[in-house]
């Protein structure tokens, strides 16, 4: 009983996760979905390409129910999975990610948490694993990246949240005064230090 618990439990959060990553790309202009927001080059709609792929690997080739799409191999990983390419749609990739968790998701629903796999990129003794495990480490990289996206979404326009319902309406005069209350403290902790 806790494992079916503990599979409905971990899938519903991993769907959750998706949708958020993808609600950062809803309304933004091609180039604001594609933009380098950081110094390292991270981009919206390159963490969907990256954890399509994430996605397509794990609940794939670990379970020896290869990707229907063609992937890279990880040797030739060189950071192309985290940007989108100009010949590369939006739709293209978000398709891809999709197409990704109908894979993922048979499965996720075919095998029980304990069903053996096979993660060739970790290390012994942790390569020999379990669906249990590949299932909290792709939660946790899904939502890693989906905070990610919520903090270059944020630097974009603004918009904060899980999902648009979740969204509050946002008082720009009670954020700035927010902020400028955080950063006096940050000032005056700083000038207690020095």
């Amino acid at each position: 009983m806790i494992e079916q618990f503990a599979k409905e439990n971990l899938h519903e959060r991993l769907r959750r996760d998706r949708k958020a990553l993808l609600w950062k790309l809803e309304g933004l202009s091609e180039y604001d979905v594609r933009r380098p927001l950081t110094a390292s080059g991270t981009n919206l709609l390159g963490l969907v390409k990256h954890v399509a792929g994430v996605e397509a690997r794990y609940f794939g080739e670990v379970f020896d129910r290869p990707s229907p799409e063609p992937l890279p191999r990880w040797q030739d990983h060189d950071g192309s999975d985290l940007w989108a390419t100009e010949d590369e749609t939006r739709d293209q990739i978000v398709g891809s990610y999709r197409r990704a968790w109908e894979h993922s998701d048979a499965t996720i629903n075919e095998l029980p948490l304990d069903a053996p796999g096979h993660v060739p990129w970790w290390t012994e003794p942790y390569s020999h694993t379990n669906l249990f495990a590949v299932m909290v480490h792709v939660l946790g990289e899904t939502n890693r990246h989906a905070g990610h996206a919520d903090i270059l979404r944020e630097g974009v326009d603004g918009r904060t949240g899980l999902r648009p319902e979740h969204e509050m309406q946002i008082d720009e005069a009670a954020r700035a005064a927010y902020h400028a209350r955080i950063e006096r403290a940050a000032r005056s902790a700083a000038s207690v230090e020095a």
